[in-house]
């Protein structure tokens, strides 16, 4: 198997791990990482379960090999508080019970953060559009929309 070193920044800190190219950054994550706030859903890229952010854009784990995420800044949900303060995306999940067995959650947070980070005022149809590749099992959409809009800074409380 050929293995090769990508380095990259993660969650803040400068990492480097040798592979093989082609294996999913999902893979690489969980297992020689130990992120495990990342799941594995589909493998497709359909759910959106394993969803992290490359350069503050989201993106599926599970088909972004390890060589595309070389030299990239990468933010997992391990990630995302200052410290003990939650991003205020996480705490709208939070205040809004945005979430039942939690699996989808890390992804469905991660996908928020990325859109806000790329239209800082959404609006109701931009978040249904960007989140509707996010699959949440428990069917928690009406909270989970509930808390982005939360997270919305122009949104009326």
């Amino acid at each position: 198997m050929l293995k090769e070193s990508f380095s990259f920044t993660i969650n803040g800190q400068p990492r480097t791990v040798t592979t093989d190219p082609q294996r999913p950054l999902l893979d690489v994550l969980r297992e020689d990482l130990q992120l495990t706030g990342t799941k594995y859903g589909c493998g497709e890229g359909q759910c959106r379960a394993c969803t992290v952010l490359i350069n503050g854009k989201s993106a599926p784990a599970c088909l972004t090999t390890i060589s595309e995420a070389d030299k990239q800044t990468i933010l997992t949900i391990e990630g995302l508080a200052n410290g003990d303060k939650l991003h205020p995306v996480q705490e709208a999940f939070l205040t809004e019970g945005a979430f039942q067995c939690g699996y989808c959650t890390a992804g469905m947070i991660l996908g928020a953060v990325g859109l806000l980070n790329e239209k800082p005022n959404a609006t109701d149809a931009e978040i249904l559009s960007r989140m509707q590749k996010h699959l949440c099992r428990c069917c928690s959409y009406p909270t989970i929309l509930k808390a982005i809009r939360r997270a919305v800074p122009s949104a009326k409380k």
